[in-house]
């Protein structure tokens, strides 16, 4: 088990963050550069002004009228993806890891404060895995690969938070718990999780649209 952990925490992980980082650029790189060819208006209209308007009225909460319209999701959305960036980038034993092989750190938060964020994502995943399987209009469009996504988001936090209580053998949950995280940044790239980085570039797009060619709000 301590060789599968020192290969995890060693060679996986470069190979885990080289593909996560290539592949992002690559796929980013790839919308921009096809986008003079399949759609020319969204150069021809793009409007810094509108399309970060647009982007500043959807990063707040309830800030959108769909938001309003929803609130239950949007409170539950909002605190799932504050928590699960805030939790892998600023929890002690991450920082430490990246200060012993890159001589890189920043500032942590307290490990209770890690644990109580942790929690609140795995509440979260809870309530997306029941709408998916309970709520109908969500059932009705959702197949196999959307478990699989919540899946692949859910491993990691799941065998951290188990790890860190050592409700099952530390060891193993350790080593799952890096496992996993790693082929999720792997996976990132090549499936819709990588909407966190792409829906900002569409959500300017629409808002340039919307405010410089239609002349009205999109939120």
């Amino acid at each position: 088990m301590d060789k599968i952990y020192g290969f995890l925490i060693g060679p996986g992980a470069w190979i885990a963050f080289s593909v996560f980082i290539l592949g992002c650029i690559c796929k980013i790189g790839a919308i921009i550069l096809a986008t003079p060819k399949k759609d020319r208006v969204v150069l021809a209209y793009f409007s810094p002004k509108y399309g970060f308007r647009s982007l500043i009225h959807w990063l707040i909460p309830f800030g959108t009228i769909s938001m309003q319209e929803n609130p239950l999701f949007t409170l539950v959305s909002f605190a799932f993806h504050f928590c699960v960036l805030i939790v892998p980038l600023f929890i002690t034993g991450h920082v430490v890891l990246v200060e012993t092989f890159w001589s890189v750190s920043w500032w942590t938060i307290p490990d209770k404060l890690g644990d109580i964020l942790t929690l609140i994502v795995l509440l979260c995943l809870a309530f997306f895995w029941g709408r998916r399987l309970w709520v109908k209009e969500v059932k009705f469009v959702t197949s196999w690969t959307d478990f699989l996504l919540l899946s692949l988001v859910t491993a990691p936090f799941l065998f951290g938070f188990i790890a860190y209580h050592g409700w099952i053998d530390y060891k193993l949950m350790l080593v799952l718990h890096v496992l996993s995280a790693e082929i999720l940044l792997i996976a990132f790239p090549f499936t819709r999780l990588i909407h966190m980085f792409v829906g900002l570039l569409t959500r300017v797009y629409i808002g340039s649209e919307f405010g410089g060619v239609r002349h009205v709000k999109d939120w």
